[in-house]
């Protein structure tokens, strides 16, 4: 059996006793019912994997001896950065699964003219912390140790204008340059639709702010798709596929 590993967002220090946050303490002792002398692995999105031994747990809290601390890097050397609109249903939640089991880096929720999901106040709140731990499991799961970034929400005219260093790429269907055409980034960001797609003026906005279009094929891809297909294709060309 694979040794649980879990998330703390704390300094870990070798030799450590320490509680865990109250997030990890309740997934260590409700979900996964570890006791006293079972072993897990931490990490706190600073690279490294910290080895930990439980010294105590009840269904309230949990302590941990951190009894190792490794540098484990697991990460594209190519940086991605995926501005997505947002969509409905568990679409997004999806995408978001799969792009951080994929390498990306960060991830910007947009909304755009055919944004059908609208968020606002606390209910925003919520589902930007929902996003995020998301991104969290995805890293437990894929053993990553850095957590991509969820950033605030942006509306597509003020994403598309911030400055990148790197290749930037807004993808539809009527584009008639594949991802294989361009020169080789060090980092690189996809502009991505919601159902609907993005209107011409969204595609042409980006386009005078540098974005270059880009074609994957000549099928019409789901809003859930294109970034995993956008990020696959990258990390193949250009990552650590």
């Amino acid at each position: 059996m694979r040794q649980p590993r879990i998330y703390d967002d704390q300094p870990l220090i070798l030799g450590q006793t320490l509680s865990l946050a109250p997030q990890a303490a309740s997934h260590v002792a409700r979900v996964l019912r570890l006791t006293q002398g079972a072993t897990v692995t931490l990490f706190n999105s600073d690279g490294h994997e910290y080895e930990s031994v439980i010294v105590s747990a009840t269904k309230k809290s949990v302590e941990v001896l951190v009894t190792a601390a490794n540098r484990v890097d697991r990460e594209s050397p190519l940086t991605s950065h995926i501005g997505l609109v947002i969509s409905k249903g568990d679409r997004f939640e999806y995408a978001l699964q799969k792009a951080t089991e994929l390498g990306v880096s960060h991830i910007t929720p947009l909304t755009s003219s055919r944004c059908e999901v609208h968020l606002k106040g606390d209910r925003l709140q919520k589902k930007l912390d929902q996003w995020q731990a998301i991104c969290v499991s995805a890293c437990e799961q894929s053993q990553r140790n850095v957590v991509p970034t969820v950033a605030p929400v942006s509306a597509i005219a003020d994403w598309i204008g911030t400055p990148f260093d790197g290749l930037s790429l807004v993808l539809h269907h009527r584009a008639a340059q594949p991802l294989s055409g361009f020169e080789r980034p060090e980092a690189v960001r996809f502009l991505i639709g919601p159902e609907g797609g993005l209107s011409e003026a969204e595609i042409e906005a980006a386009l005078t702010a540098g974005f270059n279009a880009c074609l994957f094929g000549p099928r019409v891809l789901r809003t859930e798709t294109a970034p995993l297909v956008a990020l696959s294709v990258a990390q193949a060309l250009w990552g650590d596929f």
